[in-house]
């Protein structure tokens, strides 16, 4: 199994377009090290020809021209993606849909909850439907007996939603009260070889089944948004707080390190990192002591094989 981490940025991306925080500034200007990243999103292939798209960010025509392997060149017009899985209605995670409009009916693979976000609060579903149109599978989660599913051409791997607590998009009637199915996790695994990738770009807490899954993958590739609880409260960017946005920060107690520490020898790595959290800086302290607990960032381009 090969997994692409096409974007591996927050919302906005790094550094973001309208933001000077010092590592937007600091990246602009060359003085701090870093690299640019694109909005979280990823691919997986079980021969590495076709594969599926897990969440369309908004920078997908940019991170397809950087992978060749999901434009194969087979025929006058092509692609390598045979689906798309979306693990919520995040307007990062889904309207990248609106940039695959020229090609056929997408497979759009997503909980009912996300479904009825995109097709009534953000109608992108209504609106494709006057290009390439969608075809809807529905993702189903149950916490007590999960069900894992294949999509076809990717014969050699499976797919598990677990249900998890994070928060439903702003735009949605239940961003106050989110749902079981606003938000899932992704247990993927190499039917040929046992090995799995435990997927979740939000978090916004480690229920008891999410736990056991991170525990059974041999990587796990998870939320990394911000570094405290009031980053962005601190630096003046918003009045939200890393709970508020339904992330669980790195730091501090009972934070996404606290946990990871309490893993095997798995590969940890951290996706969805916002532009203000240092440890974008390679150079700064934060990254330090990520290392320091075996803790990888994710980079545009990274490959994990498994």
């Amino acid at each position: 199994m090969k997994v692409i981490v096409l974007g591996s940025a927050a919302g906005g991306g790094f550094p973001q377009w309208n933001c000077n925080c010092p590592n937007c500034d600091g990246m602009r200007k060359g003085a701090i090290q870093a690299k640019a990243r694109t909005q979280s999103s990823i691919a997986v292939s079980d021969n590495g020809k076709e594969w599926v798209l897990i969440n369309a960010s908004p920078d997908i025509l940019a991170q397809i021209r950087a992978t060749p392997a999901l434009q194969p060149g087979r025929s006058i017009r092509d692609t390598g993606i045979v689906a798309v899985m979306l693990m919520d209605a995040q307007i990062d995670h889904v309207t990248g849909l609106l940039m695959l409009r020229e090609g056929k009916p997408i497979p759009l693979y997503c909980t009912a909850s996300v479904w009825d976000d995109l097709s009534t609060g953000l109608p992108l579903t209504n609106v494709l439907s006057h290009y390439c149109g969608v075809e809807w599978k529905n993702l189903l989660t149950d916490t007590d007996q999960a069900q894992a599913i294949q999509v076809p051409g990717v014969a050699n791997i499976s797919f598990t939603a677990l249900p998890l607590k994070s928060k439903a998009p702003p735009y949605s009637p239940r961003r106050n009260s989110p749902e079981p199915g606003d938000n899932v996790g992704l247990l993927i695994e190499n039917t040929i070889t046992g090995k799995k990738l435990f997927y979740a770009p939000g978090l916004g807490e480690i229920e008891p089944h999410i736990k056991n899954a991170m525990r059974e993958a041999d990587c796990v590739l998870v939320d990394g948004t911000l570094w405290t609880e009031d980053e962005m409260i601190r630096l003046g960017l918003s009045k939200k707080t890393s709970a508020d946005m339904g992330h669980l920060p790195q730091s501090g107690p009972g934070g996404m390190i606290e946990i990871l520490d309490t893993l095997g020898s798995q590969r940890k790595i951290l996706i969805h990192i916002n532009n203000s959290n240092p440890i974008l800086n390679e150079n700064s302290e934060q990254a330090a002591i990520l290392k320091s607990h075996e803790i990888e960032v994710a980079f545009d381009g990274m490959e994990i094989n498994l």
